[in-house]
């Protein structure tokens, strides 16, 4: 039976929900506060820079071309990618480099001549790493964590008849001191953690498998930026017929009789057969079902790390960085401790450094660049936010010019800054978090809220906050499920 389906935010896992549900014949309107689309993923201008404002990172971009297949579309037509050869260069205070490959055998060779690491000790990790996800993308990823069915398939008996593989009793540090040994190289890949915002020393072994991801499938750049996606997203559900509403704010989920029946849109009553909430799944049950009790695992379930991040119009060209670049820590397990534990901004953090316009020209002026620098903090409780800032910038600052060896400070001369208060004002999300939960536990990701409502019928969730978690991929897998989730009721 077809519905007529109201969808809550429009950001990459709402976009790519509502092109899957017009595609399976729904009739499909998008409710937006804000006047444009994309949640994180969108981009402003300072002067003559422009800036992506939310995640850098594109890896497994299938998950988009298949919306436009889905659609009867060629992808080709309407948005395009390159892979990058360089993934990204690190960085260590004691003068190591490291630059990460795309090419397994050029990343091998540069580990052993930088680090002196074996390439058998490599190839046995990421051997290890892919089978995980092989046995578990069913389980975690593909299909409902929270559905009976998921767990009497084959592919998940067979997964948990190989328990031990996971390597589930320890955390993603001990796997890789044991693995890996050497000290740069279990930074390196301790630092995959914060791809959904956790920390190494809490988030369980399993979650190598994001290595495998990253080292399989490569990065991307897209051809105008990590705006584009949202962009040809946005466009092509246009096309499909999706009805887009914006600076509509949702102020309630309208119920009876235990169903999801509407929405109060801007002191509209609008009624729909499902509703999906795209918004972080912690104001969702805060706001716009203030009458029901918030569940106990979104009350007390830790959020993922947030971040402070400058926006830098920089009148200069720095030609020892690439597209990606990260600049680590001396002590790590103190940075997380400083984030997750003590809520504090650690006083020597590691520091990524995004530059788009070594690779799209036009993002700044000739002789000049557009460096987004983010750096993981906790989230917002109270903070001065403007103090730690001003205290901040200048630790990033002296930090990058000794290792960069070139000055940097008279050379800013556009600047933007965002906190974990702003990225909360503007996405709406819990403390300013990035990522919604963070994967800190054993059992965390059946602690992430489903994609489904068990006490309210027809009414669903997608997105970052919710299953299977945060980041591009899995927010476009979020829609994947909940979607499919509609379609069988």
């Amino acid at each position: 039976m077809k519905k007529t389906i109201g969808i809550i935010g429009s950001g990459i896992s709402g976009l790519s929900a509502s092109i899957r549900l017009s595609c399976m014949g729904h009739k499909v309107h998008v409710f937006e506060a804000n006047s444009y689309p994309g949640g994180k993923l969108t981009s402003f201008k300072l002067g003559n820079y422009r800036f992506d404002a939310g995640p850098p990172l594109f890896t497994m971009p299938h998950y988009v071309d298949e919306l436009f297949h889905l659609a009867n579309e060629n992808p080709r037509h309407f948005f395009n990618y390159y892979k990058k050869e360089i993934i990204c260069k690190y960085f260590w205070q004691d003068g190591k480099k490291l630059t990460a490959y795309a090419d397994k055998e050029k990343f091998f060779d540069e580990v052993y001549s930088q680090l002196g690491v074996d390439r058998k000790v490599l190839e046995n990790y990421l051997k290890k790493a892919k089978e995980k996800y092989d046995l578990t993308s069913d389980l975690f990823l593909n299909k409902s964590l929270h559905k009976l069915g998921t767990f009497l398939s084959v592919k998940t008996i067979k997964a948990l008849s190989k328990l031990s593989i996971f390597e589930i009793g320890k955390t993603l540090s001990e796997v890789n001191e044991t693995n890996l040994k050497e000290p740069h190289l279990v930074q390196f890949y301790n630092r995959y953690a914060t791809y959904n915002g956790s920390s190494p020393y809490s988030t369980p072994g399993i979650m190598t498998v994001i290595q495998h991801l990253e080292s399989h499938y490569g990065t991307y750049i897209p051809e105008n930026g990590m705006h584009s996606i949202t962009k040809s997203l946005y466009e092509l559900a246009k096309r499909k017929g999706v009805i887009f509403n914006f600076s509509n704010l949702v102020t309630e989920i309208i119920l009876k009789e235990g169903s999801a029946v509407g929405l109060i849109v801007d002191g509209k009553k609008l009624f729909f057969d499902s509703v999906i909430s795209n918004m972080d799944i912690y104001p969702t049950y805060k706001k716009l079902l203030s009458k029901r009790k918030l569940p106990r695992n979104i009350k007390y379930q830790q959020r993922s790390s947030s971040a402070i991040i400058f926006y830098w119009g920089v009148s200069k060209v720095f030609d020892n960085l690439d597209l990606h670049n990260v600049f680590f820590s001396k002590d790590y397990r103190k940075e997380f401790d400083s984030i997750f534990n003590k809520k504090d901004i650690y006083n020597d953090p590691t520091i990524y450094v995004n530059v788009t316009s070594k690779e799209i020209p036009t993002d700044s002026p000739v002789n000049c660049e557009n460096w987004f620098v983010m750096i993981n903090t906790c989230g917002d409780s109270g903070q001065n936010w403007d103090l730690e800032v001003k205290k901040l910038r200048k630790i990033v600052i002296k930090r990058l010019e000794a290792i960069l060896g070139e000055p940097i400070s008279p050379f800013i001369e556009e600047e933007k800054i965002f906190t974990p208060k702003t990225i909360e004002q503007r996405t709406n999300s819990y403390k300013g978090s990035l990522y919604g939960s963070s994967s800190n536990g054993l059992f965390s990701a059946f602690l992430r809220h489903p994609n489904f409502s068990r006490k309210i019928k027809n009414l669903y969730f997608c997105g970052g906050s919710v299953h299977p978690g945060g980041g591009i991929p899995l927010c476009l897998l979020s829609a994947k499920i909940t979607t499919e989730l509609i379609n069988k009721n």
